[in-house]
């Protein structure tokens, strides 16, 4: 790594959301084939007010600033420094993006190679629990004149790169920043300047192939990781490659954490019908058994059309086709002995063909009660039964990423959509129309996050 042309770089910045907040302070240390060339630092009059706790932190105050050159004033001339140099910094996505969103602001393009310190230090040393600043700087005994300083903290980057090399060798540290800059293979059509701009934020992404047709969408915490790993280059699976042949167009939507990734995603699917997504597809109707041995009722396979989703107590299973549920049954009746006829696998009268064959305890020849068969059937139907809604009536689930906060409004298992404000809520669908797929996203969901998710109860 360190026989590059490098530029260690820190910013400092009024608070930590790139497209609101501003740089106040930019550190560069400049490096090349392993040896210091020169140190540049400015003060950033960010146009906006430094918070209280920032001025505390770094020791920037407004009136510091107040001089200083505004980021438009020195951006010609910064980016001729980083121009074609490999960008080093800790938590580089913070300081990419904001350098990024500072230049857009102009018009300016820019976009650099990026390795982060961070992710640095945890490929090199897993045994290590942290890897903030503060903790490497103990760590490896390095000590700071000028800590939260733009080019105190640069300086304590490029000494930690020196330590890297001197102890794991240049080999090392060269292989695991390549693992970090690894150019992904673009289809052609698709520009870099295109996947610079994903973000790296919870969210679904769609590919658009030939006359803008969808062949895709996913889902994925870290939108640009997930993007780009579609396009690593070893294609690993069939669909990549076939992404990669067909695609010619990109886009996004971002959410404000996973259940809202996951819940889009599959309204996207069932919507834009892509040609590459096997699972979550639109299915005109779906099929569930109902049974309620108190009341002696005969097993039914009915349509997901024909369910009450207020009270699911008598409801087994979620099925694509009336087949799929029909297999389903005869293998639980074999492993359980059930009987075929008493089950609705079968019609007539007497010994069913399980019994003739051995696997059936002869319900259907009177050797054993209907209690205890169904009582069978109840241990061989528990797998299958639909879990009932664990509130007492609509909720809305809580999501927040930085400035973005999402309320998703849920109604006995069935996503009603997703809102930003309170006066969003009377465009929501009344009557809520129950799917299997977000049933099964719901329920591993909420399950996996417990206590951590925040509930608004909701009337209605």
């Amino acid at each position: 790594m360190l026989d590059r042309s490098l530029v260690f770089l820190d910013l400092e910045t009024t608070g930590a959301t790139a497209s609101f907040d501003r740089i106040t302070e930019i550190g560069l240390i400049e490096v090349e084939r392993g040896s210091l060339v020169g140190e540049w630092s400015t003060l950033i009059n960010p146009q906006a007010r430094i918070p209280p706790f920032i001025e505390a932190l770094t020791g920037i105050s407004n009136d510091m600033v107040a001089l200083a050159p505004t980021f438009a004033e020195v951006a010609p001339g910064l980016k001729a420094r980083l121009e074609g140099k490999l960008l080093v910094a800790h938590n580089a996505r913070f300081d990419y993006g904001f350098l990024k969103q500072e230049f857009r602001r102009l018009d300016m393009k820019f976009a650099s190679d990026v390795v982060c310190t961070v992710k640095l230090s945890r490929k090199l040393f897993p045994g290590h629990p942290r890897h903030n600043l503060d903790s490497l700087m103990e760590r490896h005994g390095v000590a700071c004149g000028a800590r939260h300083r733009a080019l105190g903290d640069a300086r304590v980057l490029w000494e930690l790169a020196q330590i890297w090399r001197d102890e794991l060798g240049d080999d090392a540290l060269a292989a695991a920043a390549a693992a970090q800059i690894k150019s992904p293979t673009l289809p052609p059509g698709l520009s870099e300047l295109v996947l610079d701009e994903i973000p790296e934020n919870p969210g679904v992404y769609l590919f658009y192939g030939e006359n803008d047709m969808p062949i895709y969408v996913g889902k994925s915490v870290n939108l640009r990781s997930r993007v780009l790993a579609h396009f690593s280059g070893d294609h690993r699976l069939a669909k990549d490659m076939r992404i990669v042949q067909q695609v010619k167009r990109i886009d996004w939507k971002e959410t404000a954490g996973e259940l809202g990734a996951l819940l889009e995603e599959a309204r996207l699917v069932k919507q834009l019908l892509p040609t590459l997504n096997r699972q979550l597809r639109r299915n005109n109707d779906w099929y569930a058994f109902a049974w309620n041995p108190g009341q002696r009722q005969a097993l039914r396979l009915i349509s997901g059309a024909d369910v009450d989703f207020r009270d699911t107590s008598h409801v087994y299973g979620l099925f694509r086709t009336r087949r799929t549920a029909l297999d389903a049954l005869r293998n639980l009746a074999q492993a359980f002995e059930l009987c075929l006829i008493a089950t609705g696998l079968e019609n007539g009268k007497g010994p069913c063909f399980a019994h003739q064959i051995k696997r059936c305890r002869g319900v259907c020849a009177g050797k054993e009660s209907r209690a205890r068969h169904d009582l069978r059937l109840t241990d061989a139907l528990s797998g299958l039964k639909l879990q009932a809604w664990p509130y007492q009536g609509r909720i809305g689930v809580r999501e927040a990423n930085g400035e973005r906060a999402d309320l998703h409004v849920l109604d006995h298992w069935c996503y009603l959509g997703t809102v930003r404000a309170e006066h969003e809520l009377h465009a929501l669908d009344a009557k809520p129309v129950f799917d299997p797929d977000t049933y099964k996203i719901l329920k591993r969901f909420l399950a996996r996050a417990g206590n951590a998710i925040e509930i608004v109860p909701m009337a209605g």
